[in-house]
């Protein structure tokens, strides 16, 4: 039996060892920027020749098994090894002082329009420049702008053409006539979507995909495809009727392309970050699911590798098929889809203030982050600490764990008569952490001068910014950047908050003096405090009197950064969510009142703290569903243990299907599900040799788990597992 494609790709990216030429984009770039055509020239237009002199050099690869064609390899395959490392750095140091941009500076983390693209082609969008050109014919910066946005897209023209030729190249030699048609068709397509618009499902596939590879050569992480369901589907839906493509056809196509993220995983050691939305609701609000949205699923299922992150919209009301369909690719072991609730997201959004009809066509970037897919600038975020301020409230500003005077002084605790002065103070302290987080960002934010550090291939590909003739951090974006605010550690406080109401206030177990000695201490001598504070009753077992305070953090924490806006403009969201920060940030945090010990981790993300949650999935599905979420613009992460056994009893699994239904009824955000027996993880970590392809669902993303960190393996590990 031949080999499949996949096979033979994965033969071609295996789980080598070799060198990343992570400098070669900079020494390539650099190169552009400094010599011929960019001498004397603004900057933006300097940016242009950079990207143009990277795509001119970069080395291209078409695997064996490829029918769509693209990659990073060029960045793998050190094709300047005369060059040394000393160089290397220069150019590296040197191009970032020309207007240099990251995560945190809004530089990638974007889903451009891949919509406007397919349907118009590179060579529409050239005409949509030409256009805004003739507009601001007067208008110095607008046309230098627009000058180096259309070198972009004339580079990426250049680029995807270059892979025609390579195609041609290698049939020279090629005499096995299954492998010409291969490479023959491969150059007819680079060459149609190298300036046309597509026709075909392959073709507009093809062209997105070359996009993508632009961007992610250019040095941009996380880059989104977005919808793809949905942009895709008219040429898939029209191939279809017309009898020249299959289901199963479309579905290799897509392996295709799927099996790249593992250049980055396996060769690059990165996460290999791309969210891929499928499913929700169209612009009118109508169900969007469709054959294609199934057919995504089926080819990631095949595929089992740690990318893409895909991303499934779901609602109460879901059809019933579409969900089960998730869960049974989740059930191979690969952790996801991510399930995000429409019902919760779309008013979220809508309450930031954006059109409807935009927050009905929001996609996802990063982990599980909202986003208008190309009309918004690219996304940043970052950690809130949350349980820091309620530290603070027993120090009285100061860190338990490194003694410093960093919060503010809201009065002796000992004196407070009840628990509504210690959330006052709690609430006093969260105001001035949060305006200091957003005096910090804002600085950061504002520090790349926005003429210098265009990104004029990206801008293409957003709304409003050819029609304006500004790039895409510099008021081109239809809507101005938001920021999220990552606010963690819900149960570690909810739980918290509970133990000083019931053991202080409430039964008056312990008093107020008592509590901050034993935190002060570690509980070291304090242990009977400790296991009293440790008995009581915690987040996610459906107990009324500590859920109330994961409600309070919702409404509060978001309260706090309502009024807050970024240096241009945007809003500030805020989401429940962590990544694996919830382990580093616990190494922040002194003891907690919840019994938790100095320098653990915290709670993860929205999820109950790790083992706590221990009444059953059913408890777990009603305490998580009582804050109210659409205070989360940004979204929430809820990672949930199943055992394997769920997915692979039909009853059990039917039962699991109507808890996620109801999950989503009552008003969940987001739920993603790991379904890897914990003994299988518990031997993973004493013999990794042995599981070397095992994936878990991480925070956010998937991975392989002996890859990961000690403490992140542990993190998982603690993880309740549910029946």
């Amino acid at each position: 039996m031949s080999k499949t494609m996949t096979e033979i790709l994965r033969e071609e990216i295996p789980l080598g060892e070799y060198k990343p030429g992570q400098y070669m984009m900079y020494y390539y770039m650099y190169r552009g920027f400094m010599q011929g055509e960019a001498e004397g020239q603004p900057a933006t237009i300097r940016k242009a020749y950079a990207l143009r002199s990277l795509f001119e050099d970069i080395e291209k690869h078409i695997h064996k098994g490829d029918i769509i064609v693209g990659g990073i390899w060029g960045l793998i395959k050190d094709g300047v090894d005369h060059i040394s490392q000393e160089t290397f750095d220069a150019a590296f140091l040197k191009f970032r002082e020309t207007g240099f941009r990251h995560f945190g500076t809004s530089a990638d983390h974007s889903a451009p329009n891949y919509k406007k693209l397919v349907e118009k082609g590179l060579g529409g969008i050239l005409l949509d420049i030409d256009t805004s050109m003739a507009k601001y014919a007067d208008d110095k910066d607008k046309i230098d702008f627009l000058t180096s946005v259309k070198i972009a897209v004339n580079a990426a023209s250049a680029y995807i053409k270059s892979y025609a030729d390579l195609a041609r190249e290698l049939m020279k030699d090629e005499t096995d006539a299954d492998e010409i048609d291969r490479l023959t068709e491969i150059a007819r397509t680079c060459d149609k979507v190298s300036y046309e618009k597509p026709d075909t499902f392959r073709e507009a596939l093809q062209l997105v995909w070359m996009l993508h590879i632009c961007f992610r050569t250019e040095g941009r992480y996380a880059m989104a495809l977005g919808r793809i369901d949905q942009y895709l589907y008219p040429f898939y839906k029209n191939d279809i009727e017309k009898g020249i493509l299959t289901d199963d056809e479309a579905c290799l196509l897509l392996q295709n392309v799927f099996m790249k993220f593992a250049e980055s995983t396996y060769v690059l050691k990165d996460d290999a970050v791309c969210n891929i939305c499928i499913g929700g609701h169209d612009r009118q609000g109508n169900d969007a699911i469709n054959d294609l949205s199934f057919c995504v699923l089926r080819a990631v299922g095949i595929c089992k590798i740690p990318g893409p992150n895909l991303s499934a919209r779901v609602w109460g009301n879901v059809r019933r098929d579409f969900l089960e369909a998730c869960l049974r690719v989740i059930g191979t072991g690969i952790g996801y889809p991510a399930l995000m609730n429409d019902d919760v997201n779309i008013p979220a959004l809508a309450r930031m203030g954006y059109d409807i009809e935009d927050c009905r066509d929001h996609c996802f970037v990063g982990c599980i982050e909202n986003y208008l897919q190309g009309r918004q600038a690219p996304w940043s975020d970052g950690r809130f600490n949350t349980p820091l301020y309620l530290e603070y409230v027993f120090t009285r500003g100061r860190s338990l764990v490194t003694g410093e005077m960093v919060g503010i002084d809201t009065g002796d605790p000992r004196e407070f008569k009840s628990m509504d002065e210690l959330m006052r103070a709690f609430e006093k302290q969260i105001d001035v952490g949060a305006v200091k987080y957003v005096q910090a960002i804002n600085h950061m934010q504002s520090m790349p001068d926005p003429k210098q550090a265009t990104a004029p291939l990206l801008s293409a590909l957003m709304d409003d910014c050819i029609e304006r003739g500004l790039d895409i951090n510099d008021g081109g974006a239809h809507y101005p950047a938001a920021h999220g605010s990552g606010n963690m550690g819900i149960a570690t406080v909810a739980d918290s908050l509970y133990a000083v109401e019931e053991a202080v206030f409430n039964k008056k177990l312990i008093t107020m003096d008592t509590l901050i000695k034993a935190l002060e201490a570690d509980f070291k001598g304090y242990e009977t405090v400790q296991a009293l504070l440790l008995s009581l009753p915690k987040y996610g077992n459906d107990v009324d009197e500590v859920d109330k305070y994961a409600r309070w953090f919702c409404d509060y924490t978001s309260k706090a950064f309502d009024d807050k806006r970024t240096y241009n403009g945007g809003r500030y969201f805020i989401a429940i969510a962590s990544n694996r920060a919830n382990i580093y940030a616990g190494l922040e945090l002194g003891a907690t009142p919840d019994g938790r010990n100095s320098k653990l981790p915290m709670s993860d993300a929205a999820s109950p703290a790790q083992g706590r949650d221990v009444s059953g999935p059913t408890a777990a599905v009603k305490s998580l569903t009582k804050p109210d979420y659409t205070t989360s613009a940004c979204g929430t992460v809820c990672n949930q243990r199943y055992s394997a056994s769920t997915f692979t009893n039909e009853e059990e699994f039917q039962k699991l299907v109507s808890l996620i239904q109801v999950y989503f009824k009552r008003g969940g955000q987001e739920i993603q599900i790991n379904c890897v027996a914990r003994e299988a993880l518990i031997d993973a970590m004493e013999r990794p040799e042995h599981y070397q392809s095992l994936m878990t669902r991480v925070s956010g993303f998937s991975a392989f788990y002996v890859k990961l960190a000690r403490e992140v393996q542990q993190d998982i590990l603690a993880r309740t597992e549910h029946e």
